[in-house]
């Protein structure tokens, strides 16, 4: 499913599937995991969002600084295909066409601000107000300044969670995250908010 945006202060808009938001407030921990191998996880923002299709063309270079190489990129790119052929070998320096697992819905991305690395926990929890699952993150101190930063200057839009080249959550921003805790919020069960949970800590 495609995870909706959230930060404490965000919402996510895609668990692979599931919209959501983000914010910053911190919450009891459930089921938390520490990061074991943040090498493969990467932050991008969206620059476009894309309706699901069936892929038209061939295989096309995903990650063209060519806006009409990008567009032939996106018809070509079979989201319903198994692993991603890039599997974690996309540079992160250059913008990237994916999309989620389960939707199908494909993003056009911008080059990677954070990865894995800039993490240290990812837990599974119910919100204290709401009684919802939400999914935490933790941010280790450097992580957490550049993420203050992003949000800040990018309120109202949405930043992708890439694992291994394919988006796990899409969501939107909604306010500046300071602190080094964010929590995503979206429409997900709660073993899909621990499976998220899992899936970005690579555990």
């Amino acid at each position: 499913m495609r995870i909706l945006p959230v930060v404490v202060a965000l919402v996510l808009l895609g668990l692979a599937g599931c919209q959501g938001e983000v914010s910053g407030q911190a919450e009891p921990e459930g089921d938390s995991f520490t990061i074991k191998d943040g090498s493969r996880l990467r932050f991008r923002p969206v620059l476009a969002e894309l309706p699901p299709g069936p892929p038209t063309g061939s295989a096309t270079d995903r990650q063209s600084t060519d806006p009409a190489g990008q567009q032939a990129a996106a018809a070509a790119l079979d989201c319903s295909a198994g692993p991603d052929p890039l599997d974690g070998r996309d540079d992160p320096a250059l913008p990237l066409v994916s999309c989620d697992r389960v939707e199908g819905v494909k993003y056009l991305l911008g080059p990677a601000f954070l990865t894995g690395a800039d993490l240290s926990r990812a837990n599974a929890r119910l919100a204290t107000q709401s009684g919802g699952p939400i999914v935490g993150l933790s941010f280790t101190d450097a992580g957490a300044r550049t993420w203050a930063d992003w949000t800040a200057g990018n309120v109202g839009k949405q930043v992708a969670m890439v694992l291994k080249s394919r988006v796990l959550t899409a969501p939107m921003i909604q306010s500046a995250i300071t602190g080094g805790e964010t929590q995503i919020t979206g429409k997900f069960t709660m073993s899909e908010a621990r499976q998220l949970a899992r899936d970005i800590a690579g555990a």
